[in-house]
């Protein structure tokens, strides 16, 4: 039985990662085709859209046949923590093959990349001259796409197993606006928030009033930055060489998130980073709290079909797998929980109840 793995953030699921999940099948010839997939936030530091459970709904009707939790503590990491979490995770999987979208669709030389070690005093010297950390670390080579760059991580975590890698070359700009039958994720988010029809491109069917955008929580960022001691935001989880400072200078000026974002981005903190520490202030993560998790050592199932059921019931002999909240190591499990509390802060009360009943009850057989 050949088991292929991805990894994924569906924010939303559009046409082009159904292309990602039928190129995968067809690369890999495989029999079960698992997705490592981004809970209720993201890598880049963002509520996603929509809740993990309808996200994993619609990638079991598109082709996936077991989706998987990545943590919310690697989820919401830079690339190498993130690409750890999620072949950690895979490897617990026991995949053969793992498939990943790529800008260069050249798997040897970002093995080659992969292969060296990356000097992070080296990229600080760089970002010293005015270079971003994203342009420092892809003057490794010639471009240097979101995408390679996680791919490049990716491969540093499968240099000591026997996975296969295999790419697809990505079709779209990460930073495409526009909507198109094929398009980026990111547009599909601009365009709903616009009340535009996206259907072209997403089998997702979105009410906007159930979905979740970090701009909607700015109250409750600048009142957590102007009421708490610097020293206790410097405890929060990703809050470093004085960022706390910066951010408390940026609120004080601003109404409202975007005026916000955009004083606070700089070429030292890129607007991921900076995202990536409002969530945690929000979920009141701190650096101990990541500390104390320890490894992963099981997987967390969100949904299933049938034959993701028959390899789930072979797997469970050599992997413990937890399908509810009580079978999840609990400290991950609190977590989960904790941080989807202030996820369905500001949706209906009923569209909330129904989030955190599923957070308790556990994964989807569909």
């Amino acid at each position: 039985m050949k088991i292929c793995g991805i990894i994924t953030e569906y924010n939303p699921l559009h046409n082009g990662h159904i292309h990602h999940i039928q190129m995968a099948r067809k690369l890999s010839h495989c029999d079960v085709l698992i997705a490592v997939m981004s809970g209720n936030f993201t890598q880049r530091g963002e509520f996603a859209i929509v809740d993990k459970h309808e996200r994993a709904k619609a990638a079991i009707a598109n082709g996936v046949d077991i989706v998987l939790e990545l943590p919310y503590a690697f989820a919401t990491q830079s690339a190498d923590c993130f690409a750890k979490g999620a072949i950690d995770i895979l490897k617990l999987a026991k995949i053969d093959h793992l498939c990943f979208g790529s800008e260069t669709n050249n798997l040897q030389e970002l093995q080659e990349i992969a292969a060296t070690s990356i000097n992070v005093n080296n990229l600080k010297e760089i970002m010293k001259m005015g270079t971003s950390f994203p342009k420092a670390y892809g003057l490794l080579a010639p471009a240097m796409g979101p995408n390679d760059i996680l791919g490049v991580a990716y491969l540093k975590q499968l240099q000591d197993s026997a996975i296969i890698p295999l790419t697809i070359q990505r079709t779209t700009d990460y930073h495409q606006a526009s909507m198109a039958p094929i398009t980026s994720a990111k547009a599909i988010r601009l365009a709903l928030k616009n009340d535009q029809d996206i259907s072209m491109a997403t089998p997702m069917q979105i009410d906007k009033t159930s979905t979740v955008n970090i701009e909607d929580f700015f109250i409750m960022i600048k009142q957590r930055l102007l009421t708490t001691p610097p020293k206790d935001l410097a405890k929060i989880h990703m809050f470093s060489e004085g960022i706390e400072n910066h951010l408390i200078k940026c609120v004080k000026q601003s109404d409202d998130y975007g005026q916000f974002i955009q004083l606070a981005t700089n070429k030292r903190y890129t607007t991921s980073r900076i995202n990536r520490c409002l969530i945690h202030m929000l979920n009141n993560i701190s650096k101990q709290d990541i500390q104390d998790l320890g490894p992963i050592t099981n997987i967390k199932v969100l949904a299933f079909n049938d034959k993701g059921q028959q390899y789930l019931r072979l797997l469970k002999e050599q992997c413990p797998i937890a399908s509810t909240f009580r079978q999840n190591n609990p400290k991950y499990a609190q977590m989960e929980l904790k941080t989807t509390y202030t996820y369905v802060s500001y949706l209906p009360k009923e569209k909330a109840r129904q989030i955190i009943q599923q957070e308790i009850s556990g994964a989807l057989k569909l």
